[in-house]
């Protein structure tokens, strides 16, 4: 028996794995692959150059690989990468890169994607992340590994949210959050360190004190960025423990601050 509804309209140049679920009134582009295991509900549209991995499910009314929402676009061949396990609520919209970017919008994999989320052209995704009801990403937006983004937050184009952070609702982003740390407010400033979310995962209290302490250290020691990230990357490398895991932290944290744009949440 078929996987795709016979209202549903899939172009004769998509690749869809022979167990892929397509619902009724859906529509797939010429150039989408999708993998393995996905589910595809009803009234969604996939367009453009798109790629989704295996097992990806994707609710009604999501638009995924649309033109980007940039003025400037003039229909050249950019592209929507997705990777496998991800959850896409009703009504997201995930649009493709732009050629003054790489090309490319990237979403990792195992991400929890829910309604009316927009993540805008050339945006990258970690994986692992959640992402709550109605947040919006500007274009150029980084998001690390198992950030949290509370509902209806917004963050600024070319933001960049490090590994860990976490997001109250309603926060506003307009300036780069550095791993671990969470912000909340508009404007977004921060407030300590995502310990619950660090223990949920595994991290040991001495890798969590550790974190603890690089946060002191760059909000509460009145250092520049590039003092902090001098600081942090002598500590990472002097650091001794069993698994390296902590010095690792405070490597992650460094590298960071190396890579900042629009300077941190205050």
């Amino acid at each position: 028996m078929s996987r795709i509804h016979p209202s549903a309209l899939v172009a004769a140049g998509a690749e869809l794995d022979a167990d892929v679920t397509v619902g009724p009134f859906s529509v797939i582009g010429p150039e989408v692959r999708i993998g393995a295991g996905s589910v595809i509900g009803a009234h969604v549209v996939i367009d453009g150059h798109t790629t989704l991995g295996r097992n990806n499910r994707v609710f009604p009314f999501a638009s995924l690989g649309a033109d980007p929402q940039d003025k400037k676009y003039r229909g050249e061949p950019t592209r929507l990468e997705i990777g496998s396990g991800n959850t896409f609520r009703e009504s997201v919209t995930v649009n493709r890169g732009t050629v003054q970017d790489g090309g490319v919008t990237r979403i990792g994999d195992d991400n929890w994607i829910m309604a009316y989320v927009h993540i805008a052209h050339d945006c990258v995704v970690g994986s692992h992340t959640i992402f709550a009801n109605s947040t919006n990403l500007g274009g150029h937006v980084h998001i690390g590994d198992w950030v949290i983004l509370g509902g209806a937050s917004g963050v600024h184009q070319f933001c960049k949210i490090g590994a860990h952070a976490m997001t109250a609702v309603g926060s506003v982003v307009l300036h780069d959050v550095p791993p671990f740390v969470m912000v909340s407010g508009n404007t977004a400033s921060a407030h300590g360190i995502n310990a619950e979310g660090l223990r949920r995962r595994g991290f040991s209290p001495e890798r969590i004190n550790a974190i603890r302490r690089a946060y002191k250290l760059l909000y509460k020691e009145g250092l520049t960025l590039a003092e902090a990230r001098a600081a942090l990357s002598g500590e990472a490398a002097a650091r001794i423990d069993p698994d390296g895991t902590a010095g690792g932290d405070l490597a992650l944290l460094a590298g960071f601050l190396d890579q900042v744009t629009r300077g941190i949440v205050r």
